[in-house]
């Protein structure tokens, strides 16, 4: 008996210093951004995955400010694409130049190689521009003129995109939105926080939000903390548990396309991130409920009269969920 209470109670894994960072990140941000608190720990949970975020909401609703203070927050390389319909593959990734004293080209790095890269309005560059960012996401490395250059540790690309204004824009195709591990949709606030917003707004007098927020942690602290996350313990049954779900949106009737098997190893990666910021060292059921929305929401899609009738992914994710037996 005494030895099942160890299993149970005793981190094998310690992530103290893990969940305070967690708690950390959460607090610098507040102190700027208000409410907002869900997508604040999608976006840790997806660092300590390792994957990338994609971010929709309507202008205005302090999705690039997040962004960025999430970006200062980390002791790492920053930088900010504007993605337009004229931007070329060569303003992301970078070119060769010829250098007038040498006579030989040199590669002249573009804005993609950095840590953490902010890009908004992700649908508004031509296709080819699109294809050239998503092989640096899945592959971590650009290949330039025969040469392949390797991608610094961390590196995590959070793109906005406005689901509203379509004109003028070039939607991502199904295996380019499969890239992200996330699609996190951001809501207007309520009206309490809305008054928040704007008191706190007045209150600064014109300061920059970036000046409120210190930073908390380093690439080394980081590397550790994903291994950590890493270790973290999956029962059998849990595994099971993730392929039911994604398997029963292969051949449900309500949808035209579902999840693949990459979007189960996200799952699971994201339900021991979820685990890890809440100390502890083992996945339970509702880590991966958790995950279930942010994670699928962009790779399924609903059968066109399901979508006409205003049904909606969530309302789909929770039937499945409904119908698949929970491990105890």
């Amino acid at each position: 008996m005494e030895e099942n209470q160890d299993v149970n109670f005793d981190n094998r894994i310690p992530l103290e210093d893990l969940k305070n960072a967690a708690d950390g990140i959460k607090q610098e941000i507040g102190k700027v951004i208000v409410g907002q608190q869900n997508f604040i720990e999608l976006l840790i949970v997806a660092l300590l995955a390792d994957g990338h975020v994609l971010i929709e909401g309507v202008p205005g609703i302090a999705k690039t400010v997040t962004a960025k203070l999430f970006a200062k927050i980390l002791k790492t390389d920053f930088s900010r694409i504007q993605f337009t319909p004229d931007l070329m593959p060569s303003d992301v990734l970078g070119t060769s130049v010829l250098n007038m004293k040498t006579s030989e080209f040199e590669f002249q790095q573009g804005p993609i190689f950095s840590n953490i890269v902010l890009i908004d309005e992700i649908n508004r560059a031509p296709a080819k521009t699109q294809a050239a960012l998503f092989e640096t996401m899945e592959e971590r490395q650009a290949t330039i003129d025969g040469t392949t250059y390797k991608f610094k540790d961390p590196f995590m690309v959070l793109a906005t995109q406005n689901p509203i204004e379509q004109e003028g824009t070039y939607a991502l195709p199904e295996a380019q939105l499969d890239r992200f591990i996330f699609k996190i949709k951001v809501d207007y606030p309520s009206l309490e926080d809305e008054i928040k917003i704007i008191a706190s707004h007045h209150e600064r007098k014109g300061e920059k939000p970036e000046v409120k927020i210190n930073a908390i942690l380093d690439t080394e602290k980081l590397a550790d903390y994903k291994q950590k996350t890493q270790a973290i313990v999956v029962e059998e049954k849990i595994i099971k548990y993730i392929a039911e779900i994604v398997s029963k949106t292969r051949n449900h009737p309500h949808l035209y396309l579902g999840g693949s098997p990459r979007a189960s190893i996200a799952i699971l990666n994201t339900a021991k991130a979820y685990a890890a910021i809440n100390g502890r060292d083992f996945v339970i059921p509702e880590d991966v409920k958790k995950a279930l929305n942010p994670v699928l929401n962009h790779r399924i899609i609903l059968t066109p009269e399901r979508e006409m009738e205003g049904m909606t992914t969530e309302n789909v994710i929770e039937m499945i969920v409904q119908s698949v037996e929970v491990p105890r």
